[in-house]
């Protein structure tokens, strides 16, 4: 999934589904499973009769899904250009052409005895247009549902990169160094200045991965002139490729949790581990800080900005999203993994 149009359509309250995403393809298949089991019974006369009805509806089923699903997956890129009703109209036809197709195939054995061959035609074209317009009425609704949740994340981490006590101590450590050490000082509010712009853009979906580092390295500066040398930095990348696309504002809230809650309460400082590579085509973040130990009673945070991270992961990347929080008795960890998203060449 290198496309980073389809995967930003997941986010558009009148978008088509991604349907190279996982976690999109694995409730097609159960919301498929549940229709055919609905209609399974709505068919028997008894209870002997809904193990048959299931065998016979999934021989036709079955085919039907997988070849639909395969020939939508590879149509992605080109179905992501249009728009919500020609696509809609596109996805329609495709998966109605693949069922009379399998219906021509098969069809002595989908005919039930006695039925008319131009019924069946049309019944098994109208049940597909059905089935398909369900899928993408639930897939819209789920869409518009979690854009709501999007943009409430993005607002509230919007909201916590303008930290009050933050801007106050860094204006503080300016002031400490702008006699003595002038050139520090300046460079020290230009990256206050880069820090705060990037915190007040407008917020896509996805932002350069070097544009990400340079902002949580701008950050970090800031908080260094603050603690000196209490706080320190160990930066591992790994194979990260130049043209790699991440959500904005995704290591910052690590790096700020990291600093505020691990660094700052140890009265000696200690050392944050950022950890960024490439592996099976998935992006691998990993950010470990030492904290205070936990029989001592460490910084709870409010957790809010984690949280944010998790909405935008499961609306961006569904199921292939991976987030995990390690708290030790003197560590703290978190790792995320989503799949590798280039910019889209058009």
């Amino acid at each position: 999934m290198n496309e980073a149009r389809s995967i930003k359509q997941n986010t558009r309250a009148d978008g088509l589904p991604n349907f190279r995403n996982l976690g999109i393809t694995l409730r097609i298949l159960l919301i498929n499973i549940g229709l055919a089991l609905t209609l399974a019974l709505l068919l028997a006369n008894s209870w002997a009769d809904v193990p048959d009805n299931v065998i016979q509806i999934a021989a036709l089923q079955t085919p039907i899904i997988l070849s639909s699903l395969l020939l939508l997956w590879a149509m992605q890129p080109w179905l992501s250009r249009l728009s919500y009703w020609r696509g809609t109209l596109v996805v329609n036809v495709i998966v109605m052409s693949v069922t009379l197709v399998i219906y021509s195939i098969g069809k002595d054995l989908f005919r039930p005895m006695g039925s008319e061959p131009y019924f069946d035609v049309v019944r098994y074209a109208l049940l597909s247009v059905i089935v398909c317009a369900i899928l993408l009425m639930y897939f819209r609704l789920r869409t518009q549902v979690l854009s709501h949740a999007l943009l409430d994340a993005r607002l509230q981490v919007l909201r916590a990169r303008i930290r009050p006590h933050f801007l106050f101590n860094t204006i503080n450590a300016v002031l400490g160094i702008v006699r003595a050490q002038p050139k520090q000082a300046e460079a020290a509010l230009e990256d206050m200045s880069d820090l705060f712009r990037m915190a007040m853009a407008d917020v896509q979906d996805l932002t350069p991965l070097s544009l990400e580092i340079k902002l949580c390295k701008q950050y970090l500066a800031l908080e260094k002139l603050r603690m000196g040398e209490r706080l320190s930095i160990d930066w591992q990348l790994k194979d990260v490729p130049n043209d790699a696309l991440i959500p904005p504002l995704l290591l910052q809230p690590l790096l700020e949790n990291a600093v505020y809650h691990g660094i700052e309460p140890l009265s000696q400082g200690g050392c944050i581990n950022i950890t960024l590579e490439m592996s099976d085509k998935r992006m691998h973040i990993r950010v470990e800080n030492p904290c205070v130990l936990r029989s001592e009673g460490a910084h709870k945070g409010n957790k809010i900005a984690l949280g944010n991270i998790r909405e935008r992961l499961e609306l961006l990347f569904d199921v292939e999203a991976h987030y995990q929080v390690e708290v030790g008795k003197d560590f703290y960890r978190v790792e995320i993994a989503f799949p590798y998203v280039v910019k889209e060449l058009i």
